[in-house]
C-alpha cells in the first residue's frame, strides 16, 4: 500500500486558547469545508462538545464525484492546547492518519496539519491519487485557509 504525505501550515492572528477552541469542536470542520463536500457531522454531539482521546465521530460526505459516503474518524490523542489526532476508522481511504499541531507564536498562532494517507485498490488507488485525489486534498486545505482567514482575519506580524 502506498501511502502519501501533506503538510500544511497556516498563521492564525488569535490567541491560542481561540484556535485550541475553535478547532476542537467537530462541528466547525463543516464552516471550513467545500460545500460541495456536503460535509454534516452525524454524531450525537452539540456544538459544546469538545474531543477527547477515543472519541468517535461520524459523517456523511460527498468526496467525489457526487457520490456520498459516511465517514467515523476516532480521536486518538489529545494534548490540550498542542495538538490533536484523528484516524480513520471507516471511509474512503484505506489509510487516514491526521495530525492538527497548535504553536503560539509573535502575534498568534502556527497551526500545522500532517496528513498520512492511503488509497485502497492498488495500482488503481495510486492512479486515482495521480490524478484525482491529491488534487482535491491540496484544494480542500486551499479553501480552509481562505475560509479561516474570512473567520479570524489575516496573519500580521507584530513587533
Amino acid at each position: 500500500m502506498k501511502t502519501y504525505h501533506k503538510k500544511f501550515e497556516q498563521y492564525l492572528p488569535i490567541p491560542l486558547a481561540e484556535a485550541w477552541n475553535f478547532f476542537s469542536s467537530p462541528f466547525n470542520l463543516a464552516k471550513i469545508t467545500p460545500p460541495q463536500m456536503k460535509f454534516m457531522v452525524t454524531s450525537d454531539y452539540d456544538e459544546n462538545t469538545k474531543m477527547y482521546p477515543g472519541m468517535i465521530i461520524t459523517y456523511k460526505i460527498t468526496p467525489l464525484l457526487g457520490i456520498k459516503m459516511n465517514w467515523m474518524t476516532e480521536i486518538t490523542h489529545v494534548k490540550e492546547n498542542e495538538y490533536f489526532v484523528d484516524e480513520q476508522r471507516f471511509g474512503p481511504y484505506a489509510l487516514w492518519h491526521h495530525q492538527h499541531h497548535f504553536k503560539e507564536v509573535k502575534g498568534g498562532v502556527l497551526m500545522t496539519d500532517i496528513l498520512h494517507y492511503a488509497i485502497p485498490y492498488g495500482v488503481f488507488g495510486r492512479f486515482a491519487n495521480d490524478i484525482l485525489v491529491k488534487k482535491q486534498i491540496k484544494n480542500i486545505f486551499a479553501y480552509r485557509k481562505q475560509e479561516i482567514i474570512k473567520l479570524f482575519g489575516p496573519f500580521k506580524v507584530r513587533d
